[in-house]
């Protein structure tokens, strides 16, 4: 018996991404580019290799292919295939997770922002719940851009209780990171927990990330209390994942049953911006 060939297929019109086959075909590529998968000058597949590897037609194959050399990620000659023309940032940052507060600190002087908006507004059931306050509360929210070298990478909607966040401006916060004003403020920032999970962009965080709809982010949710245990920051960070990764080392601890893995001291955040 002869192996059969894998096909790796993409949603109809009827699925749940709900956009054209070439399209997302296009997005699984630009992905791909992106993360470096095909170094610069690699030459990718052709329209009846991917028209047989996703199981569309050669006329969708041929469309995503166009999509890519459009935003410029390939070249398309005649005779000589599809090349990449994509180099990866490689700058990045790295820090312990042991100074996660102070890390984020850093990376707020190291990074530029774009204040979308700044106001008062009732606490929702999710923000009242990581406030721990009442259903309707008033409460400070924030939504904010920030870029390195002019390159936007992450897209940062925060709510802080109204007493804190009556202690700082709009102008401050275009200007400083929001744990810095905290501190400023009065308040000890003691400890975060969070929460990472994946996403899919909509229009407007596409927009301002610079990224096509539907392109995958890195969710983070993180509530941040001071040294009594009050939630002071609750944040939904959304992250391009080919400019911010987060990467944990862990350890092999035995136990008495079983063996468990365990975060190490180098555990790191790497932010590729």
């Amino acid at each position: 018996m002869t192996d059969r060939p894998i096909r790796i297929g993409v949603q109809g019109a009827s699925g749940a991404l709900r956009m054209p086959l070439y399209h997302q075909i296009f997005l699984i590529l630009r992905q791909q580019i992106m993360d470096g998968l095909h170094e610069y000058d690699a030459l990718i597949q052709g329209e009846q290799e991917l028209a047989e590897t996703y199981d569309v037609s050669r006329i969708t194959a041929k469309r995503a292919l166009d999509e890519l050399a459009a935003e410029g990620l390939v070249v398309r000659e005649r005779g000589r295939g599809t090349r990449v023309r994509y180099r990866p940032k490689a700058r990045a940052y790295k820090a312990s997770m042991d100074g996660l507060l102070e890390n984020l600190i850093a990376m707020g002087l190291e990074t530029e922002v774009n204040l979308l908006s700044f106001g008062y507004v009732p606490a929702a059931e999710e923000v009242a719940a990581a406030l721990s306050c009442p259903i309707g509360q008033e409460v400070q929210r924030s939504v904010r851009v920030r870029s390195v070298e002019g390159q936007p990478f992450s897209f940062l909607t925060t709510f802080v209780p109204a007493d804190i966040g009556r202690r700082y401006g709009a102008e401050d916060l275009a200007n400083k990171p929001l744990l810095s004003l905290l501190e400023r403020g009065g308040i000890q920032v003691d400890a975060a927990s969070q929460m990472i999970s994946a996403t899919l962009a909509d229009a407007e965080v596409a927009g301002y990330l610079g990224i096509e709809a539907g392109s995958a982010l890195l969710k983070i949710n993180r509530i941040v209390r001071d040294r009594d245990g009050r939630p002071v920051e609750y944040i939904t960070a959304l992250y391009r994942p080919d400019q911010y990764q987060y990467r944990m080392v862990l350890s092999r601890v035995q136990g008495e049953t079983h063996n468990t893995w365990t975060p190490s001291q180098d555990a790191a955040t790497t932010a590729a911006e």
